[in-house]
C-alpha cells in the first residue's frame, strides 16, 4: 500500500466506525448551520430539550433491556415454541409483543426456528409481533405518546401476531406454504439448526460478576443505540415543525379525511426510520392534527415492514411467504388504525 493510500485509510477508517445515524445528524446540522443558522440554533435547542424531557423514560428503557439480558430472562422466549400449534401461536404472539428482541436481534432466532421445523404459523405470529413492541419500546412510547397509545400498540402487536398466525395455519391447512423456506435455509445452513439454549434465569444477577459485566455492556450498547436514533428523530421533528405546513398535514392525515388511515399505512413503509426514531415523528404529527388512528397505522405498518424486518423475511422464506407477510402487515396496520381511531374518537 502506498503512502498516499495509507494516509487516506488513516483518515477514512475512523469515519467508518462512526454510526451512520450520527453522520446523518451531523450532516443535517452542518447544512442548517451554513444555510439557516437561526434554524440550526432552534433545532439544537429542540433536540436537547426533547432528550432531557424523555431522559427518565430512556433510562428506564435501558435498565429494562440490560436487566433482561443480564438475568437471562430474554432466553425464556424459547419456551414459547412448545406444545400444540393452536396454543403455540397465541403464546408466540404474546412473547413476540413483550420480548426484548428488535427486528435485527430476532433474525438468528427466527432462522433457527424455521430450520429446525417449528410450524410456520407459530413463527409467523412471533415474527409479526416482535418488531412492533418490546419493554423498551413500551416505556418510550408511553413517554412520547401516552399510556393509552402504548397499551393499544401492545394489544395491536399481539393481535396482529395471533391473527397472522391463525390465518397462516388456515392457509397451510389448504396446502398453501407447504414448503415455506428457501432451499439454503431448509438444510439448516442459515442460522444453525438448533434454537439457542435458554440461559438459566438469575433474577439477582448482581451477585454474578459475569452477569454484571453483561448488564454494563448491554446498558452501554442500548444507550448508544437509543441516543443516536432519538437524536436524529428529534432533529428531523424540529425540521418538520419548521418547514412542513401543519395545515397540509392535518388535511391529508386528519380526522376529516376518510382516507387518512390507509394513506398512513402506505406512507409508513418508505417514511419509517426506526421503531424508536418514529415515536418523536409521530408525536409531532399528532401535534399537527393528524388523526390518532393514522399515527397508529403509520407505526404498525412501518414497524413490520421496516428494512431489517423485511429483509429477514425475504432472506429466509420463499417469495410467496414474503408476500403473505407484507399482506398481513398492511391488513393488521389498517385494522389497528381503524380500531384505535374508533377508541380515541
Amino acid at each position: 500500500m502506498t503512502d498516499l493510500a495509507l494516509k487516506i485509510s488513516g483518515v477514512t477508517e475512523p469515519l467508518r466506525r462512526i454510526e451512520r445515524a450520527w453522520l446523518v445528524t451531523a450532516a443535517v446540522f452542518a447544512v442548517l448551520a451554513l444555510t439557516a443558522p437561526e434554524q440550526a440554533q432552534v433545532s439544537l435547542g429542540f433536540v436537547l430539550e426533547a432528550l432531557v424531557g424523555i431522559a427518565p423514560f430512556l433510562l428506564l428503557a435501558i435498565a429494562v433491556a440490560a436487566y433482561a439480558k443480564a438475568s437471562g430472562a430474554d432466553g425464556l422466549i424459547a419456551k414459547a415454541f412448545q406444545g400444540r400449534t393452536v396454543s403455540m401461536i397465541a403464546v408466540a404472539a404474546i412473547f413476540g409483543g413483550l420480548s426484548p428482541f428488535c427486528s435485527c436481534g430476532v433474525i438468528p432466532l427466527i432462522a433457527a426456528l424455521l430450520a429446525m421445523g417449528v410450524p410456520l404459523p407459530a413463527v409467523m405470529a412471533f415474527w409479526l409481533a416482535s418488531p412492533l413492541m418490546d419493554p423498551s419500546m413500551f416505556v418510550l412510547t408511553t413517554g412520547e405518546l401516552g399510556l393509552d397509545f402504548a397499551i393499544a400498540k401492545t394489544m395491536a402487536a399481539i393481535g396482529i401476531g395471533a391473527g397472522g398466525g391463525y390465518a397462516t395455519m388456515a392457509l397451510m391447512g389448504r396446502g398453501v406454504f407447504s414448503d415455506p423456506l428457501r432451499p439454503e435455509v431448509g438444510d439448516g445452513g442459515c442460522g444453525g439448526s438448533t434454537v439457542r439454549q435458554a440461559k438459566e434465569v438469575n433474577w439477582s444477577f448482581w451477585r454474578d460478576d459475569a452477569r454484571v459485566a453483561t448488564f454494563t455492556r448491554e446498558g452501554v450498547a442500548t444507550t448508544l443505540f437509543l441516543l443516536k436514533w432519538l437524536t436524529l428523530a428529534f432533529m428531523l421533528e424540529s425540521l418538520m415543525i419548521a418547514y412542513v405546513p401543519a395545515s397540509a398535514v392535518a388535511e391529508l392525515l386528519g380526522t376529516g379525511n376518510a382516507w387518512a388511515i390507509p394513506i398512513a399505512v402506505v406512507a409508513g413503509v418508505p417514511a419509517y426510520l426506526n421503531g424508536y426514531a418514529a415515536l418523536p415523528l409521530v408525536s409531532g404529527l399528532l401535534g399537527m392534527g393528524v388523526a390518532p388512528g393514522a399515527g397508529m397505522a403509520f407505526l404498525i405498518a412501518g414497524g413490520v415492514t421496516s428494512i431489517p424486518a423485511a429483509i429477514a423475511v425475504w432472506a429466509l422464506a420463499r417469495p410467496q411467504v414474503f408476500a403473505w407477510y407484507i399482506t398481513l402487515s398492511f391488513a393488521g396496520a389498517l385494522t389497528a388504525g381503524l380500531a384505535f381511531q374508533a377508541y380515541a374518537g
